[in-house]
């Protein structure tokens, strides 16, 4: 596994702002960070990176330490702050160029000019930094963060300042890189974790209250399965309360119902059933779902 978080602990004073957090992330996988302002993401990611210790528990990323192999963790990191911490003085490829040195990257031009293409940073690559939109910065922090080829993408809110059409570009960019790599991303947006992530941590008030993929944890929260169906013809309550399992019924509007049953059975099969019993001609049924962001509601409004 690429990233091993065990019972992982920081204390600011007494108060706790990581409260025993245990979660792995795999190569191939990319995993959403979630959790209301606060909640300890962001103190996790760095701990994570070797940026600051952690009070107790243990991190091992590729097999290091972070406490005993601070510097092999780094190598098989590429982190992209919230804040992105950017020389702003110095120009795109200069700054690239830069990183690489850094890294003692051998063909440094290639991997810049792959660097470049990938985050659609061409038409910019000659500017200054301080003069690119916060959009175009927070490019450059994600080819600065990929330069090295990493093993783990560490990545704090990195959608944050991008207009809908790079948002597109860079999910499908992260989407694709986390095919081959561990990617962990912490975002606000819920679309964004729906559209990328294979599985999501969530963490509230220092601890991780929920660790699964999104399917999962739907029908973790949610006791009930809606189906809405809609019928051609003219039908009562008093007649939809005979299909077997159902819990309650409510009306919509234009002719359509929504049928609520336990979430042990799907009662699918059973209004096809009744509408063939019935003579009645099925137009639409489809069975609803919780929403990303039900589910986060949820889980972290539980004490």
């Amino acid at each position: 596994m690429s990233v091993k978080v065990n019972e992982l602990t920081k204390k600011y004073g007494e108060q706790n702002a990581v409260d025993a957090v245990t979660f792995e992330a795999h190569k191939g996988e990319v995993l959403g960070f979630l959790g209301p302002n606060g909640a300890g993401k962001t103190t996790t990611m760095k701990i994570i990176t070797c940026f600051i210790p952690q009070t107790a528990g243990t991190a091992t990323v590729c097999g290091y330490d972070t406490d005993e192999e601070p510097m092999k963790v780094r190598e098989c990191i590429g982190y992209l702050p919230e804040h992105n911490p950017l020389y702003k003085d110095m120009y795109v490829r200069e700054y690239l160029a830069f990183v690489a040195g850094l890294h003692k990257l051998e063909n440094k031009k290639k991997r810049i000019s792959e660097m470049i293409e990938m985050t659609g940073l061409g038409r910019e690559q000659k500017k200054l930094i301080g003069a690119l939109s916060k959009g175009y910065r927070q490019r450059v922090g994600l080819a600065q963060a990929m330069l090295h080829d990493p093993e783990v993408l560490i990545l704090d809110e990195p959608t944050s300042g991008l207009d809908p059409n790079q948002l597109v570009d860079i999910r499908s960019l992260i989407k694709e890189i986390g095919k081959s790599k561990t990617v962990i991303f912490s975002t606000h947006i819920m679309q964004e974790v729906q559209a990328i992530c294979d599985r999501v941590l969530i963490i509230n008030q220092g601890k991780l209250v929920a660790n699964d993929s999104i399917d999962s944890l739907r029908q973790r929260v949610s006791g009930e399965t809606v189906v809405t169906v809609q019928f051609l013809e003219k039908i009562g309550i008093a007649q939809l309360q005979n299909i077997p399992d159902t819990l309650r019924i409510e009306a919509l509007p234009g002719n359509q119902w929504q049928i609520i049953s336990h979430k042990k059975h799907d009662i699918r099969p059973k209004i096809f059933k009744f509408a063939v019993q019935n003579g009645l001609t099925l137009i639409e049924m489809r069975q609803d779902t919780y929403s990303v962001e039900d589910v986060f509601r949820r889980v972290t409004s539980k004490e």
